[in-house]
């Protein structure tokens, strides 16, 4: 399955199930552009279902945490790639063609 039947699923299944709680369409695909990845659009809807929230806010609050991770995970993953290759060159020094 490609990366672009994967979002739609999401988005799809996300929009669906804030339409079961009674909420527009349009929140669904604003939450997931904002979320920005299908794994935390899963999440999000997950969340959706087991807590069935009666206020947009709470939605909002659970969104924004979402993206949060998200952001700190990527993050995470940068500065271990950073570290990564400052590694290599402590280990085995600048080549600069010279020697």
């Amino acid at each position: 399955m490609d990366n672009r039947t994967i979002w739609a699923q999401q988005r799809k299944k996300l929009i669906q199930t804030l339409a079961a709680l009674g909420y527009p369409a349009e929140l669904g695909e604003v939450i997931a552009r904002h979320i920005g990845s299908p794994r935390g659009i899963e999440r999000m809807t997950a969340y959706l279902e087991c807590v069935r929230p009666d206020r947009v806010e709470l939605i909002a609050d659970e969104m924004q945490a979402i993206r949060s991770d998200i952001d700190r995970w990527r993050e995470q993953k940068e500065s271990q790639r950073a570290n990564a290759a400052y590694n290599v060159i402590l280990n085995s020094g600048l080549d600069d063609g010279e020697g």
